[in-house]
């Protein structure tokens, strides 16, 4: 009997232990106007407060690249391939999504603006990076990291073309942006949040002249720079959601 009870319950069935699932962040870019921070959409007018210019937003787009989350260990983990190109046209639009995030808790976010100097020169590309998308002027150049055009009584021509680039050396605009998020998130096993980060596209004026003055940029050069620079370092983290 002995030797019956220890086969049966050698027979026994350990219990099932099963991983944590990994999940899935958001991160959802707004867009606001002005030191009211009034919402901001396409075709709407609106006026600069510094140079008192008119403008109506038709195309506000720009890359966000090499994202990655910081472990509360300080362990960062890097989404692989992660090339996005935002469109203010609409929510869905300048929303990215990061699939497949290790469960963990998290304590920041970090980001580049723009596309790094090795993805400049790597030949033809495909998604966001694809020459398709008309964000790419040529190989010494590089891509077009953000894109600002409209209208405005304001400009000789009564338009405005801002095409801010450059990668290297002293006309390069990439930045590298990092958001605290002031407490640990989880992420995965059931937990899938959204970061909500705030852009205010009247700071690209912050340090630049009036459209009367400069209403067109379609190359490299300081004045590329002293806009890309104002707009990245304006965007700020506003909200973590479930």
């Amino acid at each position: 009997m002995a030797a019956i009870g220890a086969m049966f319950s050698s027979c026994e069935k350990s219990p099932t232990i099963t991983a944590p699932a990994n999940g899935t962040v958001k991160m959802q870019f707004t867009y606001v106007w002005g030191k009211n921070e009034t919402p901001l959409t396409l075709e709407q007018k609106v006026v600069q407060e510094k140079t008192g210019d008119t403008l109506i937003f038709t195309n506000i787009r720009y890359y966000v690249s090499n994202i990655k989350l910081k472990r509360a260990d300080g362990v960062w983990w890097s989404m692989p391939d992660s090339y996005f190109l935002l469109d203010a046209q609409s929510a869905e639009a300048s929303t990215i999504t990061i699939p497949d995030v290790p469960f963990m808790n998290y304590t920041a976010v970090q980001y580049t603006m723009g596309v790094d100097s090795l993805h400049n020169v790597s030949g033809a590309q495909t998604g966001a990076l694809s020459l398709q998308n008309g964000m790419f002027w040529d190989w010494n150049s590089g891509y077009i990291m953000m894109k600002a055009e409209g209208r405005s009584p304001n400009s000789p021509t009564g338009s405005f073309a801002l095409h801010m680039g450059g990668f290297s050396g002293p006309y390069n605009v990439v930045t590298v942006n990092t958001a605290e998020f002031g407490k640990t998130m989880q992420i995965g096993n059931g937990a899938n949040p959204t970061i909500t980060m705030v852009t205010n596209p009247s700071k690209l004026w912050d340090n630049a002249p009036s459209v009367s003055v400069n209403s067109v940029i379609h190359m490299p050069g300081a004045y590329a720079v002293a806009m890309a620079k104002s707009f990245y370092g304006g965007i700020y983290l506003s909200a973590i959601s479930k």
